[in-house]
């Protein structure tokens, strides 16, 4: 059975029990939650049975019950990368807290970089199979075969999670064709591209119950992609995009009937008024399905500072509805990411969703939070570097000008410091 079907019958699996224990609540709501769909556990059997690597999978519940996790995009293109350097991406993505990763290559020897990274991942991997559907050859001249082919094979290979575009259908290309930017999303545009060819339905729509039947062999989870996702301000919330929210709420369905969990992929590019309504309006029509987003980013005008101006976005996302967030790196719209990019993207997106975990007011949030500003008021310096996030920099940055170990830092120094003043003050009230 899968992990959904274990849960609609009461069974607690390893799987469920191991994210209760990372999430500090009972196994039985994890158990719940992922029963109702609100909760997926991407986990692979094969990942889960070690996917012959050194590395065994360390399952992660994502749902609104749980702490906001984020996802890392790595992946090789035609014109950069290597396996060897995906693993480098890989490693760096979990270092900077990354809960799950997703290998987008579509250059090298695909099959490699992806063997690679489930055998040396304890995060769940995700693909997006149609990449490999086309390698050597046009999208036009793929055939059902093929879709249902790559499936079982990566599904065999350990895949957790499979973003499968099939709420794009033929009759929302014309609303498409309305917007400022078009079809984004790259899976989205060679089906797109296929259907207007073959003049025909979009090949993941018509076969999603074949597919299911596979993922479902293997405990692999929907991430229902969004194609029509909006690539800048002026298309979000349009005709196309919730078009094509509303197939894929049907979706949701079909696959919970075959026992297949099922996460909601998101906007885009969406105005920071815009985005409360976006999360609720999935939480509606998708029957509470987990919500993945990609940002939003907030504004169209920043390229190269897109892991800032979509981390906001991202912070009002999770707080509203989300339950997973895709990180945007620096490179966002401007090149193949670099293992620092892949930092600076998983960082942004840390504190994104620890910002709403706390703004939502969820158990134990803030205590990381309340210890920083202990050791803060008590001017223990060694015990903040060992609480933040990454200690490394934070030392870094103190000793460009202080290199002892005086309680003030360089920002005010030691006779304008307002926490040692502070200090003193409440010395000075304790003796009256």
């Amino acid at each position: 059975m899968t992990q959904l079907e274990q849960a609609r019958r009461g069974v607690i699996s390893p799987q469920m029990q191991r994210v209760a224990q990372r999430e500090n609540l009972p196994a039985e709501t994890i158990r719940d939650e992922l029963a109702a769909g609100r909760l997926v556990i991407p986990a692979n059997k094969r990942h889960v049975e070690g996917a012959g690597g050194p590395i065994k999978l360390d399952p992660c519940g994502i749902g609104r019950a749980l702490t906001t996790k984020i996802n890392a995009n790595i992946g090789a293109s035609p014109d950069s990368s290597c396996s060897q350097q995906e693993l480098v991406k890989l490693n760096w993505a979990v270092k900077f807290g990354a809960d799950a990763v997703m290998d987008l290559s579509t250059g090298g020897d695909l099959d490699a970089i992806r063997c690679n990274l489930i055998a040396n991942s304890a995060v769940p991997i995700g693909t997006v199979p149609i990449y490999s559907m086309i390698v050597g050859k046009s999208v036009e001249d793929l055939t059902h075969k093929d879709i249902l082919d790559t499936v079982r094979k990566q599904a065999a290979q350990g895949v957790d999670f499979f973003t499968i575009h099939a709420g794009l259908l033929r009759k929302h290309l014309p609303l498409a064709g309305k917007r400022k930017m078009g079809i984004v999303s790259r899976g989205g545009s060679l089906l797109a591209k296929w259907m207007v060819h073959h003049n025909r339905q979009n090949p993941m729509y018509d076969l999603f119950d074949e597919i299911s039947g596979i993922m479902h062999e293997y405990d692999v989870a929907f991430s229902l992609g969004d194609g029509l996702r909006p690539g800048c301000l002026a298309d979000a919330s349009d005709d196309a995009q919730f078009a094509e929210l509303d197939v894929l709420g049907e979706l949701v369905q079909r696959a919970r009937k075959f026992g297949v969990q099922a996460m909601v992929e998101g906007p885009g590019h969406v105005p920071f008024d815009q985005i409360e309504m976006n999360m609720k309006r999935q939480q509606t029509v998708c029957d509470g399905a987990p919500f993945y987003v990609l940002g939003p980013i907030v504004t169209d005008a920043f390229p190269g500072y897109d892991h800032i101006t979509s981390a906001i976005g991202a912070t009002a996302a999770a707080f509203h509805g989300a339950s997973f967030l895709c990180y945007v790196t620096p490179a966002e719209h401007l090149a193949l990411p670099t293992p620092e990019d892949v930092k600076q993207g998983c960082i942004a997106y840390k504190i994104a969703a620890h910002a709403a975990d706390v703004a939502r007011g969820l158990a134990g949030a803030r205590d990381w939070d309340d210890s920083v500003s202990d050791a803060r008021a008590s001017f223990d310096w060694q015990k903040q570097f060992e609480l933040v996030f990454d200690s490394q920099n934070a030392k870094a940055i103190r000793a460009r000008d202080i290199k002892d170990h005086s309680e003030y830092c360089s920002m005010c120094g030691k006779d304008w410091c307002a926490v040692r003043i502070s200090k003193e003050l409440k010395e000075q009230m304790k003796l009256q």
